[in-house]
């Protein structure tokens, strides 16, 4: 027995053997591990502590707290700092905290509050699992990350500087965990970084799990999406030597499961004011859509949804082992004609990332473009009789994985469009235009990727959708949605950083596009319009992604910019209700 007898009722006893028996079948832990709890004072996170706890003698587990504050709920968020440091305190557990400035970073991103806040706070968990970096990212860092520890005396650990990346929104899986190769934006590795902890355990729970799918299939998704939270991400360093691990040991339990347990043990939590929130799409659909489905369709709806995620995500492990064989089978990998005997660039001709030359000066901007161009400069090749007569699923899969290889953002909608062309009859050396400057040449035996010819900055196709106030638009060339959300005056808080445009000035459909010759912005703070050229050179924005560079527009006048402030003059006072333009990814936005 794991607790001696009467010191438990029942359900708490029954409950901890459950997280048990998840871990176990999981393999989240083994004995050895140093293992943070990420503690927000909520009732998740609190529990999960709690549970880990009573049975990290059993798991011969070393526990500590990690806590970061987000700083969106002023005395609030300090408030829960400190009710988590007091928590560690009690139960003799070393404290690790750290804060980030998510509101400018959410200004600064055009994401969302919710993606904003779980970028810095992966930040944070990064660094405790010894893969940050050294060099600080402007807007984008953790800052005041302290150790605390409840021994009088004892020495802290060593003060560290987790900086801000870009987790993908969907990584490399490996069987049932999801690895997240994260992106350090190229900022130099910091030498010899020792790991505070080797595992990271979040509060996610059931209920977590079925309101990100369900999320998800409302936006839009494919299988990959359908797979929800995955139980463990890898977090992959620098060095491609060791790992460290997020882990969800609570994502079999519901959260009314926790509160039972936690009233049971007398073990207060803190309620974070922002959870009743309606601007926030988790809130909504968590207070209004998945009541509404148990209430007049199925009580057990979210377990339904759960156990479609997990078959989702053994589909996907079976998956990704087939594409791995297809990519370097049945796809032919080379390099582009147009860079072969370049000043300053060699390699094989196969799949590459541009190198230069020893031998010979690089062409720096030429260099400086093929780095923006996606993860590599190559074409593909795939045959073409051999994908069609695959069954559709194998064409769909192989098509997305080129265009993952490679950074092209392809969509269902293009998926099909090439599949179209692939069938299609006709003569040999027909192109087909895709995102990014992208080209398909179908041929007798095969169909071509061709990536653009970085010498010639080819031009790419302009793009335009129609963006309704309010209302989503999606921009399959930049696999990105544009929203337009219509902000309350109580809920213009500082995470908006004054980007709100004064809806009367705005017509019923705004113009999502990229910028053109001869456009002109205002930024607030500048003295007169700038051409829109000059504001991506001084921002040092470099081709393709300065070609396709989105604003949006109210008839000829542009009325926002990515990276910019909007016009003073169309900006929306404290006390007035708010447009807000705003991005995020087109299919697995707002990953929990």
């Amino acid at each position: 027995m794991l607790w001696p007898a009467g010191l438990y009722d029942v359900s708490v006893h029954s409950l901890a053997e459950r997280v048990l028996g998840h871990i176990r079948r999981e393999e989240l832990l083994h004995a050895g591990d140093r293992v943070g709890v990420a503690v927000s004072g909520g009732i998740d996170s609190v529990a999960l502590l709690r549970l880990l706890i009573d049975l990290r003698q059993e798991l011969g587990i070393v526990l500590s707290v990690v806590h970061f504050n987000h700083k969106l709920r002023g005395a609030e968020s300090s408030a829960d700092q400190e009710f988590v440091a007091k928590l560690a305190q009690e139960h003799g557990l070393e404290f690790y905290a750290a804060s980030g400035d998510v509101a400018k970073h959410a200004a600064e991103e055009h994401s969302g509050v919710e993606a904003a806040a779980r970028e810095l706070r992966y930040t944070f968990f990064r660094g405790l699992l010894g893969a940050g970096d050294g060099e600080e990212e402007a807007g984008a860092k953790a800052q005041d990350f302290e150790a605390l520890n409840r021994s009088a005396g004892s020495a802290a650990p060593p003060k560290r500087d987790p900086q801000g990346l870009k987790p993908e929104s969907v990584g490399r899986l490996i069987g049932t965990a999801e690895a997240l190769p994260f992106q350090t934006h190229n900022r130099a590795p910091r030498q010899n970084q020792e790991s505070v902890l080797n595992k990271i355990a979040t509060g996610h729970t059931l209920d977590d799990q079925a309101e990100t799918v369900l999320m998800r299939l409302i936006r839009g998704t494919g299988p990959r999406g359908l797979g929800g939270i995955y139980p463990r991400l890898i977090v992959e360093h620098e060095s491609g030597e060791d790992h460290g691990e997020i882990i969800r040991p609570m994502l079999g339990i519901r959260r009314r499961e926790l509160e039972t347990y936690l009233d049971a043990i007398k073990q207060p939590w803190r309620e974070d004011s922002t959870n009743t929130e309606s601007k926030f799409t988790r809130n909504r659909l968590r207070k209004l859509v998945l009541p509404l489905l148990e209430r007049e369709f199925n009580p057990a709806v979210a377990e339904s949804v759960a156990e479609l995620a997990e078959i989702a995500r053994d589909e996907e492990d079976y998956w990704e082992n087939e594409i791995s064989g297809w990519l370097g089978t049945v796809v032919q990998w080379s390099q582009p004609e147009w860079m072969r005997g370049l000043p300053g660039f060699a390699g094989p001709q196969f799949l590459v990332q541009i190198q230069p030359s020893p031998s010979q000066p690089p062409d720096g901007d030429l260099l400086s473009r093929s780095e923006q161009s996606g993860p590599a400069v190559v074409n593909a090749s795939v045959s073409r009789p051999w994908l069609l007569t695959e069954p559709k699923a194998v064409q769909r899969r192989v098509l997305k994985a080129i265009g993952e290889q490679v950074g092209i953002p392809l969509g269902f909608k293009h998926i099909e469009e090439i599949l179209r062309f692939a069938a299609e009859d006709g003569p040999s050396g027909k192109e087909l235009s895709l995102p990014a400057g992208w080209k398909i040449v179908r041929e007798p035996e095969a169909l071509v990727f061709l990536t653009p010819d970085l010498r010639r900055q080819e031009r790419m196709p302009d793009y335009e959708y129609s963006l309704p106030v309010p209302g989503r638009a999606a921009v399959p060339e930049l696999g990105i949605v544009f929203e337009a959300l219509l902000i309350n005056p109580e809920s213009q808080v500082a995470e908006y950083n004054q980007q709100l445009l004064r809806p009367e000035l705005l017509p019923e459909k705004l113009t999502v596009r990229n910028w053109r010759a001869g456009d002109r912005f205002w930024p607030a703070h500048t003295k007169a319009p700038r051409k829109v050229k000059e504001l991506l050179q001084e921002k040092h924005v470099a081709q393709p992604e300065r070609r396709l560079w989105p604003v949006v527009a109210s008839g000829d006048e542009i009325v926002w910019m990515r990276g910019f402030p909007v016009p003073a003059r169309l900006r929306a006072g404290p006390d007035h209700e708010g447009v807000f333009v705003r991005e995020a990814p087109a299919a697995e936005e707002n990953t929990v």
